[in-house]
């Protein structure tokens, strides 16, 4: 169950989310996931497993990107279990001084990824 910084952060990406064109929300593996033209592009991880960990799944470019994120803020990005395989990355959305401009750049990052081409060149979100 969400506590009640959970249901605030979750409401909050869940605006973020839900303001790009064609999206759309459902549970997937008991997380709220958001999907672009039905391709997921950002979940809400909320002590999965019992994890503590609660943050914002996003897609990456893959491996490379993954690791420069990391070695660059490692109080805010993470690696997930089964996601972070497949391209994705946590951002901890518990660290102090949490920035949601950035969050906001890396939620629309991650929707041009998984966007269809007609969407992707658009910039929706104003940061």
């Amino acid at each position: 169950m969400a506590g009640p910084d959970e249901d605030e952060d979750l409401a909050r990406l869940r605006r973020l989310c839900l303001a790009l064109p064609e999206t759309g929300e459902r549970l997937s593996h008991g997380m709220p996931a958001f999907d672009v033209a039905g391709k997921m592009f950002c979940y809400f991880w909320n002590n999965h497993h019992g994890d503590g960990l609660t943050a914002a799944c996003v897609k990456t470019l893959g491996r490379d990107e993954q690791d420069l994120l990391i070695e660059a803020a490692p109080g805010i990005y993470c690696w997930l279990p089964y996601l972070s395989s497949s391209g994705w990355i946590g951002i901890n959305l518990a660290a102090g001084d949490f920035d949601w401009a950035h969050l906001e750049a890396r939620v629309l990052s991650s929707w041009r990824l998984a966007a269809p081409k007609r969407l992707s060149a658009i910039s929706p979100l104003s940061t």
